[in-house]
This record gives C-alpha cells, structure tokens and sequence, in this order.
C-alpha cells in the first residue's frame, strides 16, 4: 500500500514538471459571474503548474509537523491576502520571477528534508502563499464583487484541497523508511520544475 502511494505521490510531482500552461481557465477573459469565477478560481492552481507544484511543497513540507493542518490554512489565508494585494496595493515588480524561485525553493526543501520549526515553516508559507496569490490576482483584476468572491473561494477549496491531500500521502509514504525516497523525488521534482521556470524567465526578460 504505501508502495502505491509513493507511485502516486511521484507521479503528481512528473505531472507537474510538464511544459508550464497558460493561468487562464477562462481564456484570459475577467470572470462576470459567480459561475465564471469559481471555475477560474478552481482552475488556476491546476493548470498553472508552478502553482500546484508549490502547493503540493507546501503539503509535503506540513506534514512533518503536528500543526499541518493549521501551517496548511496558513498558506491558503496568505494566498488570498496576496490576491487582494495585487487588487489594491502597489505593483510588485517581477513578481514572476520570484515565484519561479519559491518554486525552486520550496522544491529543494522538500529534497533536503530540512526540519524546519512550526514558526519557520509557516513564515515560508506565508511568504509563498502572498507571492502566489499576487500572481493569481491578475486573472481576477478588475472583475465585480461575486465574481471576485467566487474566484477567492475556489482558490482556497482547490488549493486547500491539493495541499491537504499531499500532507496526507506524505505522511503514509513516510511509515517505512525505505518509501521516504518518493518524497526526495518529489522535492526533486519540485525543484527541476522551479529551475525551468527560473531559466524561462530570464529567457524572456
């Protein structure tokens, strides 16, 4: 069983490391309806690949600690502060490129196996989550009140959701000693999408 779900837990990371897709579920038209918006805010952490691999990260790295559940919570709260960030604060100059690196970074947390405190880890969500949030804000600017509150919701079900399933594998995976290697893979994983996505940004700076 935990060999199954070491196959599975790689395999979302391969998944992920596909070629990066355009953050537009609804083909780069701003959502006008609660159903437009929710199926936007559902769509974006899926299709766009850095996001899912840095919410998968996220989980992974959670499940080391007692408080998963709430470090989890805490990414999702930041997300979502990033969006309203990008709504109405100053414009974050190369907020792409730094979400590439958290990619990477988080990646390499993973593959390290670091023990991070509960504190460190979730100022590291919390840094993750408002630069991804700033990043998904784009796909929402300038839409009305239900629109908006539809996209922040299906935001945090999704990524609450891929977070959460991603603790639990790794915590299964993590029962026996010799299946600890599918995270290592997944960190790996991780990071070589991070790196790519690193390489492509500077390639079109």
């Amino acid at each position: 069983m935990n060999r199954v779900l070491s196959i599975a837990l790689v395999s979302a990371s391969v998944i992920a490391a596909g070629p990066a897709l355009a953050h537009h579920p609804m083909g780069g038209v701003t959502p006008a309806t609660f159903g437009d918006g929710l199926l936007s805010g559902l769509g974006h952490p899926i299709i766009g690949l850095d996001h899912f691999a840095a919410v998968v990260a996220v989980g992974c790295l959670a499940a080391a600690h007692r408080a998963a559940t709430g470090l989890v919570l805490g990414f999702v709260l930041a997300m979502m502060a990033g969006v309203a960030l990008h709504l109405y604060g100053p414009p974050v100059p190369g907020a792409e490129i730094v979400v590439a690196l958290s990619v990477l970074g988080l990646g390499v947390l993973v593959l390290m196996r670091r023990a991070m405190t509960a504190a460190a880890a979730l100022i590291v969500f919390a840094a993750a989550g408002l630069l991804h949030g700033y990043v998904l804000g784009e796909a929402i600017y300038g839409a009305e009140a239900t629109p908006l509150a539809a996209y922040l919701l299906g935001l945090a079900v999704v990524q609450g959701a891929i977070a959460l399933g991603a603790m639990q594998l790794a915590r299964l995976v993590t029962l026996r000693g010799s299946d600890r290697v599918a995270l290592r893979l997944a960190g790996a994983g991780i990071a070589g999408i991070g790196f790519v996505l690193v390489v492509q940004q500077i390639g079109g700076a």
